[in-house]
């Protein structure tokens, strides 16, 4: 299931725009009850598109999210790590390639993060971002000798935007995702079957991470569209929460970045 359902969609787009929902309705020309209606979970496909245009959303997209779940694919080389946090889940993703693992953030809680390792610990550790959900397990890691590789956080090799690491064959290239989170880097990874991005909290299936204010929105949305601006549709996205998807499908079904 996705991350986000369109009431989710609905809720940051209106933070992002700084619109309550009595705005929305006004600017949209519905009834401010149906909007209402809409946050409580009653899908309306032409309401979703009458609002749409004013969220600077994608109105097709959005009128068809309530439908909307990325294709179950294979994924050589890649194995999603679905962990516990609270009563959500969060992703920590394990790369490997020629024999070389990498690890792409680290859970919630150490024990849940090293029962799914098992005895193989990683070659290398990025993270995606220093919240609480995404680091658990890194502490642990770096007392094992990991080196672990970050923007700001103590303890790590510091990486910014435009640096690479060479694991391997793996070439893995940091992107700037600050958004959700500041700093927030992605990571590009070259050298398996097909192009890969682990994305973190800056876009799920479906979604994009949450903006706690109309700047901080746009800012995400501004590094969002640098990011995939030169990557292929074919090209696999890694979120830190929900399922993989691809690039091309998110720029058909996700109502942020459809369209541009």
């Amino acid at each position: 299931m996705l991350e986000d359902d369109f009431t989710y969609v609905l809720r940051k787009a209106l933070l992002g725009h700084g619109l309550a929902p009595a705005q929305l309705a006004a600017k949209a020309g519905v009834p401010e009850n149906e909007v209402l209606a809409f946050l409580r979970g009653l899908f309306s496909a032409d309401l979703a598109s009458s609002m749409a245009p004013v969220l600077g959303l994608n109105a097709a997209a959005f009128a068809a999210h309530a439908g909307y779940l990325p294709k179950t694919r294979r994924l050589p080389g890649i194995r999603r790590l679905d962990l516990p946090f609270g009563d959500e889940r969060v992703n920590a993703w394990v790369v490997s390639q020629g024999g070389q693992v990498v690890l792409f953030d680290a859970g919630f809680i150490a024990e849940d993060l090293f029962a799914e390792l098992g005895a193989r610990l990683p070659d290398r550790v990025l993270i995606t971002h220093a919240h609480r959900d995404h680091v658990g397990g890194l502490e642990k890691l770096l007392e094992s000798d990991v080196p672990a590789h970050a923007a700001g956080i103590t303890g790590t090799l510091p990486m910014s935007a435009g640096d690479s690491v060479r694991v391997g064959s793996l070439e893995i290239s940091a992107i700037d995702l600050s958004g959700h989170a500041s700093p927030a880097l992605g990571f590009v990874i070259r050298g398996l079957e097909t192009p890969v991005m682990v994305v973190g909290d800056a876009l799920f299936a479906g979604s994009i991470g949450g903006c706690g204010s109309p700047e901080i929105y746009q800012t995400a949305l501004r590094n969002l569209g640098a990011a995939l601006a030169d990557l292929t549709d074919e090209t696999i996205l890694l979120p830190g929460h929900g399922p993989a998807t691809t690039l091309g499908e998110e720029r058909v079904s996700n109502p942020f970045i459809a369209g541009h």
